[in-house]
């Protein structure tokens, strides 16, 4: 083959296929049926599934083999078929696709061993050996460990494969959302291995046991502790049974939308195990390739010489908001949407009567919910100049690459758009852009120690770039975050980054926030709360189905519901937000309250 699994794996991120045994299942083979013997019984429906897998933009094909060593097959009756069964599958996933195509052959644990059976840990290595041996001469690219659910496990493949040898391997282990095996064996534990051998893996792996969302944290602390290439294929969420069969019910949008954030932090190979089918593939494929080339993303962490740093400028000196909050002054900001082509006539005169009502400054989204409008630096440079008044400008990863945003933050100071609200931002597949490419060289937290790097003078390089930079850096947080752990994780780093203040996602429930500031008040960091005035009950079944991170509680949805008119509505909505504020008065540094629908009369009759 022309590029090695090596190779490609340095060029791009590669697309593995989906789950094996969720499409055998669908077509009508039971779970007491032996999967890995259709590979001789019924090649012809393996081969569909491998094609569909293909059709579908996998650039990676898993043998249907998971369990074709001795152990397993044994309970079969087809022991003495190991061999034939390996190389079948290799043959079935080789022939099923282009000739680029690259084949993992499937090898997963050994299987239960009955206590008393005599079996020995030798033994158990050589039955592995065996399975290994037949993939490798079947003509498999590389062996693919799967799904290995203890440190027992990876010892064991590890002892095996050194045996084989001359067939680079993947280590792809299992584990819980708090990254332990079922036995509290950690992710480190796990690598812990790998340091003593000459015959080292291609890349390690996270499958199984968890869904998109519950591995993004796994990922992100596999992340920070390995030197290897990282594959990152989870389950289609959790099953539920239904019809006494047990379905996957997350969509492949959904699916997409985390696989996306792996590739952020830096993820290699991505694909799919149980529930997942070839539309989960296709959706992530067509998602992922366009950014692939510039896919080795990571929370940046960079590490510059001190002396290269220079002091940055204190809070209060950085702009009149970073002023006001140095003084612990009480904060208004207003967000303001850039408009969808490049008059800006209508929001100069949306500010100015901003700042005429005493707000502090304009707060400027950039591609929210990855929409397309006017650039926010301009907007936010022709608000400073043409309304005096102070915005504070967001800074979306999504759209730029690192050189392009060190441009832009050195152009924002330049211009002396100083405030800044540093923001990972949504994938385009929730836009109405789809099939735009999205960049994610770093998240909030690498982007929030670049600029906190420049602040002392120092590039994304570790150069020196003369006078500093003095940005106001801010950052968003999620008091709603289903996953408080890893929110309440993701604000520390941020602050560790070099964030001065935290502006919220909109909150509605306002137990929500002070439970969230009560976990931050040790850091003594300015906490900014989204507030959004709704505009009407159906703008509130809106914020409640469809925009991500927010929460709009069933109390709140009752009293909107009271009123028929669409002005009763409106006034409702402002007491709720007014009420809102009143309650976490106390807790917090200021608000930021957001125009529906554009309205900023709305939004000036909260803050009053």
């Amino acid at each position: 083959m022309e590029n090695t699994f090596e190779k490609r794996l340095q060029e791009s991120v590669l697309i593995f296929d989906g789950g094996m045994g969720t499409e055998i299942y669908k077509k009508n083979f039971f779970i007491n049926t032996c999967f890995e013997e259709l590979n001789l019984s019924a090649p012809k429906i393996i081969s569909e599934i491998h094609k569909d897998y293909a059709k579908a933009g996998a650039e990676v094909l898993t043998t249907n083999t998971f369990g074709a060593n001795r152990n397993k097959l044994s309970k079969f009756g087809f022991a003495n078929k190991v061999a034939e069964i390996n190389k079948a599958g290799v043959k079935l996933a080789r022939e099923s696709a282009e000739s680029n195509i690259i084949v993992a052959g499937s090898a997963g644990p050994i299987g239960e061993i009955p206590y008393n059976s005599g079996v020995t840990s030798t033994n158990i290595i050589d039955m592995l050996v065996e399975q290994l041996i037949a993939l490798k001469e079947g003509g498999a690219d590389f062996i693919m460990f799967e799904t290995l659910p203890s440190l027992r496990d990876v010892q064991q493949s590890i002892d095996a494969i050194r045996q084989v040898k001359d067939i680079p391997y993947v280590l792809s282990m299992t584990v819980n959302r708090f990254g332990e095996t079922d036995k509290g064996e950690c992710l480190s534990t796990l690598l812990a291995p790998l340091a003593k051998m000459d015959y080292k893996p291609t890349a390690i792996g996270i499958n199984c046991g968890l869904g998109p969302e519950a591995l993004l944290s796994v990922v992100e602390k596999l992340s920070k502790i390995c030197s290897y290439p990282i594959i990152a294929q989870p389950n289609a969420g959790s099953p539920r049974s239904v019809d006494n069969r047990t379905i996957y019910m997350t969509s492949p949008e959904y699916f997409t939308t985390y696989v996306l954030k792996y590739v952020a932090l830096g993820v290699r190979g991505v694909g799919g195990c149980c529930g997942t089918t070839p539309d989960h593939i296709k959706d992530l494929a067509r998602s992922v390739k366009p950014t692939s080339k510039n896919a080795f993303a990571k929370t940046i962490n960079l590490s510059i010489s001190e002396e290269h740093l220079q002091s940055p400028v204190p809070t209060s000196q950085k702009s009149k908001l970073g002023a006001k909050i140095a003084a612990k002054e009480w904060i208004k900001t207003v967000e303001i949407v850039p408009p969808k082509g490049y008059n800006l006539k209508d929001v100069i005169n949306k500010a100015k009567f901003c700042k005429e009502s005493g707000v502090d400054a304009i707060n400027i989204p950039d591609g929210p919910r990855a929409s397309s409008r006017m650039s926010p630096i301009i907007t936010a440079l022709m608000i400073q100049q043409q309304a005096g008044i102070e915005t504070i400008l967001h800074v979306c990863c999504r759209d730029r690459n690192l050189i392009g945003m060190q441009s832009d933050l050195l152009g924002c100071a330049a211009a002396g758009v100083n405030n800044l609200l540093i923001i990972t931002g949504d994938p385009p597949k929730l836009g109405n852009y789809p099939y735009a490419s999205a960049v994610f060289d770093a998240d909030s937290i690498g982007m929030t120690r670049i600029q906190s790097n420049l602040n002392r003078g120092v590039d994304i390089g570790g150069n020196t770039i003369g006078e500093k930079t003095a940005a106001l850096i801010g950052v968003g947080a999620d008091p709603n975050a289903i996953d408080m752990e890893r929110e309440f994780r993701r604000t520390v780093e941020k602050i560790e980054a070099g964030a001065e203040f935290i502006i919220t996602q909109p909150v509605f429930d306002v137990n929500s926030l002070i439970s969230f500031y009560k976990k931050i008040e040790k850091f003594k960091i300015p906490l900014i709360a989204g507030i959004w005035p709704l505009a009407s009950y159906r703008n509130a079944e809106f914020m409640k189905n469809e925009v991500p991170g927010v929460v709009v509680p069933d109390s709140i949805m009752k009293r909107m519901a009271r009123y028929e008119s669409r002005e009763d509505q409106r006034a409702e909505g402002i007491s709720i937000s007014r009420e809102s504020i009143e309650l976490i008065k106390s807790f917090v540094a200021g608000v930021q309250v957001s125009a529906p629908l554009g309205n900023v009369e709305t939004s000036l009759k909260v803050l009053k």
